[in-house]
């Protein structure tokens, strides 16, 4: 397992097609949402097993987004691992503090590694969210 930022044209394409897999065609949110400004501004993440692309995430400025993990490789602790990969980077560039949007099904999991849901219910693509924050320092 390997965690790399996508700072060339192939991990950044595996950055995207994990992505693609899990929220496009795995969720049905249509890719002009999933991919936007934020993108050209932030720091993706590419989580590898055996080589291949199997887990994303970006940080953007202080919020934690479109964390997603292959659904043949979850529940193997890799989205943990990735997690740890970008509080580790966002601690090297000063943040204390990281927020997220999490879809409801998935607080437990944030909540696990220390995350706080706040705030009400809201709609991203069509799909509840709650917003989450963790101290990081």
């Amino acid at each position: 397992m390997e965690i790399k930022i996508a700072e060339d044209k192939k991990t950044l394409l595996d950055h995207f097609y994990v992505r693609g897999q899990v929220f496009i065609v795995e969720q049905a949110i249509d890719w002009t949402e999933e991919f936007d400004d934020w993108d050209y501004d932030s720091t993706l993440f590419v989580l590898y097993d055996e080589g291949k692309p199997v887990g994303a995430a970006r940080l953007y400025k202080h919020k934690v987004g479109r964390v997603a993990v292959l659904q043949s490789h979850r529940h193997k602790k890799l989205g943990s691992k990735l997690m740890a990969a970008v509080e580790a980077h966002a601690i090297k560039k000063g943040l204390k503090t990281l927020e997220l949007g999490a879809q409801l099904y998935i607080i437990p999991f944030y909540e696990s590694l220390g995350y706080q849901a706040y705030g009400e219910v809201f709609l991203d693509a069509e799909i509840e969210h709650r917003m989450m924050k963790k101290n990081i320092k």
